[in-house]
């Protein structure tokens, strides 16, 4: 028979004879073959629908800390897993509690993400103010996609300071998982506040802005800011080898950092926290004058706050040895740094003349 009549036979046919040419020559023997083929079929099929879906898995993670269907869309798909210390609850705040869920992904699910779940409250002003945040501020949903997380503060009506946090582990390399990441820190701050009857849930926010590039420092407008032009330490040769980085937006919070790019080390960090929500310094930590209207707060003088538009507003610097300089600091004369810094980043928050 040639090949072009074997083309032409029907299918049935063709399986027939291949069948009969490998020994299953009986009806019995045909049928057992085709149960092993089924079992094979079905279990392989078993195995992807268990690891690369989430059937039969949990609906919610922690508590009710967020919906497998959040999860996914900050993680991807794959199968969620949890774990939780004994009587966790998603609502309190206690360092002693914790839970982490787990979307394991891939062929054998050997590969999977994990985001944690918790309430903190924030006491100093410039805690979670880091440079290379991408910030959020839009409808009552106010907060921060962070290097190895994000956070959201409750909204306005609940506890001053205490936010929502959601921790990925990943040291800022959460790429194009940060705007749901985000969107979990929103929910879980929106049932903190549902639990607390103390404020509507706050929508999820639907852009961030962009990190900050890190560039060689600009002595005549430090930090990007026009005007603070900072005098700094004599013998501070070798200009290219500080950097600075400074968030995109001042809103809720803005940050700078300075640092020594042979060491890592930063030598001096300044914030500007717009959003009195964010921290929790009451009144009667406020010590005495600092510089015009501003007040030092807090224990040691790395913080002050005044009213800018009718809001308490915080401004924080702080600075470390520079190694190059055999632990002194970059910029030797403070107060002028806090002048120049009070001056430029209130004018570019829109705030009232600080200093006379």
């Amino acid at each position: 028979m040639d090949e072009a009549t074997t083309e032409h036979r029907p299918v049935r046919d063709r399986v027939d004879e291949a069948l009969s040419g490998r020994g299953f020559t009986t009806r019995a023997l045909r049928l057992r073959a085709a149960g092993v083929l089924l079992a094979i079929t079905a279990g392989v099929s078993g195995v992807l629908l268990y690891n690369l879906t989430n059937v039969f898995g949990p609906d919610s993670v922690c508590g009710g800390a967020a919906s497998a269907d959040a999860v996914h869309a900050a993680l991807g798909p794959g199968r969620i897993s949890e774990e939780k210390s004994a009587g966790y609850v998603p609502t309190a705040v206690d360092p002693a509690q914790y839970c982490r869920a787990t979307v394991d992904f891939g062929l054998f699910g050997d590969t999977g993400q994990s985001v944690s779940f918790g309430l903190s409250v924030t006491r100093s002003a410039g805690a979670e103010s880091r440079p290379a945040a991408r910030l959020f501020a839009e409808g009552g949903a106010v907060g921060a996609v962070t290097p190895g997380g994000a956070w959201a503060l409750l909204p306005e009506g609940c506890p001053t300071g205490l936010r929502a946090s959601v921790g990925t582990g990943h040291d800022g390399k959460d790429g194009d998982h940060a705007e749901g990441i985000a969107r979990l820190a929103v929910g879980l701050a929106g049932l903190a506040a549902k639990d607390r009857d103390c404020g509507g849930a706050p929508p999820a926010p639907r852009t961030l802005s962009p990190v900050g590039a890190e560039q060689p420092v600009d002595w005549g407008n430090l930090c990007g800011l026009p005007g603070m032009a900072v005098t700094r330490a004599p013998d501070a040769d070798h200009e290219e080898r500080y950097r600075q980085q400074a968030t995109t937006a001042f809103s809720p919070f803005w940050s700078c950092e300075v640092t020594d790019s042979a060491s890592g080390t930063p030598v001096a960090s300044f914030a500007v926290v717009t959003e009195p929500r964010l921290v929790d310094l009451p009144a009667d930590k406020e010590r005495s004058t600092a510089f015009g209207r501003s007040t030092w707060t807090g224990s040691s003088n790395e913080d002050v706050v005044t009213t800018c538009q009718g809001r308490r507003t915080y401004f924080h610097y702080s600075w470390r040895s520079a190694p190059a300089l055999r632990d002194r600091v970059l910029l030797p004369d403070t107060t002028a740094v806090w002048t120049q810094f009070l001056t430029a980043a209130g004018k570019a928050i829109g705030c009232e003349p600080i200093l006379p």
